[in-house]
């Protein structure tokens, strides 16, 4: 089993590399077999991907920044190969609008310290007016 300090390691590392918004980056840090996980009933958002989809997810949102979306973590709490973060989420979009929710993920990390596993729990209202309001 992994240490506390490894996993959380992991997480920081990665939530690294997603902020500097390089996709495909992103996808190496991540389990072939991830499933990301997004809280919520917002059609385009919320539900299940697995690596290609999550991908895709992220490709496709990141054409709407200014600048790479950034994670920043403001707590975390790690047991064995699990990792609960508390971060702010920040991006200017290119029509001005700012997408700032505070996020809750659940990670977990596999024994070589990629991602196997995220839940992501985050304000759909505030997503559902930034990415989908007309």
């Amino acid at each position: 089993m992994p240490s506390t300090e490894s996993t959380k390691s992991a997480v920081t590392t990665f939530l690294e590399i997603f902020s500097e918004g390089n996709v495909e980056k992103t996808l190496a840090a991540l389990s072939d077999d991830v499933t990301w996980w997004v809280s919520g009933k917002l059609d385009g958002m919320s539900g299940s991907y697995d690596k290609q989809g999550f991908g895709q997810l992220i490709g496709g949102v990141a054409d709407v920044y200014t600048a790479p979306l950034r994670i920043t973590p403001i707590s975390m709490v790690a047991e064995g190969d699990k990792v609960a973060v508390e971060a702010d989420s920040y991006a200017e979009l290119k029509d001005g609008r700012v997408y700032n929710p505070r996020c809750h993920f659940l990670f977990h990390v596999a024994p070589d310290g990629r991602i196997a596993e995220v839940h992501e729990y985050l304000d759909t209202k505030h997503a559902h007016d930034i990415f989908f309001a007309s």
